[in-house]
C-alpha cells in the first residue's frame, strides 16, 4: 500500500470514529488516490485537484464543487504530516447549494394526506393502514423518513410511550418520548396490523402488504400519487411537498408554541435539535426561517419586549 492509500484509510477510519459514515467521500476520494497514481504524483496540488474534480464534466457545477471539498479536507488531514500538501482555496468550485424552501402543511391537509392512504388498501387493508399511520407518525414527531421505516418491533415501546431511533443520519441513536394521543393511535395501529397478518410477523413496526418491511421509493410513489388525489400537486407537477417536510413543520408547529406560550426558545432550541436527531444545534436554526408566521411571532415578540423597556 502506498504513501496516498494508507494516509486515505487513516483519514477514512478518523472521520468515522468521529460519527460521519463517511461513505460517499471515502468513495469519491479513492478514486482521487487512483487519479494520483496514474498521474505518478506523490502529493496533493491544487492544479491536479482541480483536474481531477473537472474531470466530470456532464455533471453539475455542485458535484464538481463536492468533488473538490472533499479533496480539500483529506488535504487538510494530510498538511500535518506532509507540509508539502496544497489545499485547494475554496473559490475555486464555489458549491452555490440552494436548500429546498420546504412546504408546511396545514392540519387539513395532513388529515386529508391520512385519510386517503386507507384507500391505497388492495386486499387485507394493508399497506394504506401503514401509511396511514407512517404520515401521522412523521407529522407528530418528525421523524425523517428512513428512521420511522426502519422502526422495528423492540424500538416502539408502547408502555413507556418511547421510540428508540438507531443509525441515524449521524450515526447516532436517540430516544422519542410520544404523546399519550400518538402511542394510543400507534398501539391501536399494531393491533389491527397483528389482526391483518394473521399468525405472520414482522420485525419491522411499520409493515407492507404481506408483513415485509416498507420500502423506501415505493412510500414515496404513494405519497405522490395520494398528493395529487388531494391536491397537494398537479397532474404533471414534478415538485412539490415531500416527505421531509413533515419534519420541517413539526420544528416550526414546536418554535411557534414555544413563542406563544412565552417560553425561551434559545434555551429551548437544544432539547428540539436533540429531538431531532441533528449533529448541530446550528442545523435547527434553519427552521426559524422557514416560516412567514414564525418569524413575525418571534418579531411581534422582541417588539413586546422592547416596548417593556424602561
Amino acid at each position: 500500500m502506498n504513501t496516498l492509500q494508507k494516509a486515505l484509510q487513516e483519514y477514512v477510519t478518523l472521520r468515522r470514529t468521529l460519527g460521519c459514515k463517511f461513505q460517499e467521500q471515502a468513495r469519491s476520494l479513492k478514486h482521487f488516490v487512483s487519479f494520483m497514481e496514474e498521474r505518478g504524483a506523490h502529493r496533493i496540488t491544487t492544479q491536479l485537484a482541480l483536474e481531477w474534480a473537472m474531470q466530470a464534466v456532464h455533471t453539475k457545477p455542485a458535484h464538481q464543487a463536492r468533488r473538490l471539498s472533499d479533496v480539500r479536507g483529506f488535504a487538510r488531514h494530510l498538511r500535518t504530516t506532509q507540509p508539502n500538501t496544497e489545499i485547494p482555496p475554496p473559490e475555486l468550485l464555489p458549491a452555490r447549494l440552494t436548500r429546498v424552501r420546504p412546504y408546511l402543511y396545514t392540519q387539513q391537509e395532513i388529515h386529508r394526506l391520512m385519510a386517503a392512504a386507507k384507500d391505497l388498501s388492495p386486499r387485507n387493508g394493508l399497506p394504506g393502514l401503514s401509511y396511514h399511520c407512517l404520515f401521522g407518525l412523521l407529522a407528530v414527531t418528525g421523524l425523517r423518513v428512513g428512521e420511522a421505516l426502519a422502526l422495528t418491533h423492540d424500538d416502539v415501546d408502547l408502555e413507556e410511550g418511547v421510540l428508540t431511533v438507531h443509525g441515524t443520519k449521524f450515526g447516532k441513536s436517540r430516544l422519542v418520548p410520544v404523546h399519550p394521543s400518538t402511542r394510543d393511535t400507534l398501539a391501536r395501529y399494531a393491533r389491527q396490523r397483528d389482526a391483518l397478518l394473521g399468525g405472520l410477523r414482522s420485525v419491522y413496526f411499520l409493515v407492507a402488504e404481506h408483513g415485509g418491511r416498507l420500502w423506501g421509493p415505493r412510500v414515496r410513489v404513494a405519497f405522490y400519487q395520494l398528493s395529487r388525489q388531494i391536491g397537494l400537486r398537479g397532474a404533471s407537477d414534478r415538485n412539490g411537498p415531500r416527505l421531509h417536510d413533515f419534519r420541517h413543520r413539526f420544528a416550526v408547529e414546536t418554535l411557534l408554541r414555544w413563542h406563544r406560550a412565552g417560553e425561551s426558545v434559545e434555551l429551548r432550541l437544544p432539547a428540539l435539535s436533540t429531538y431531532l436527531g441533528h449533529c448541530n444545534v446550528q442545523d435547527t436554526y434553519w427552521y426559524l426561517s422557514a416560516s412567514p408566521e414564525l418569524m413575525g411571532v418571534a418579531v411581534q415578540r422582541l417588539e413586546r419586549c422592547w416596548e417593556s423597556r424602561p
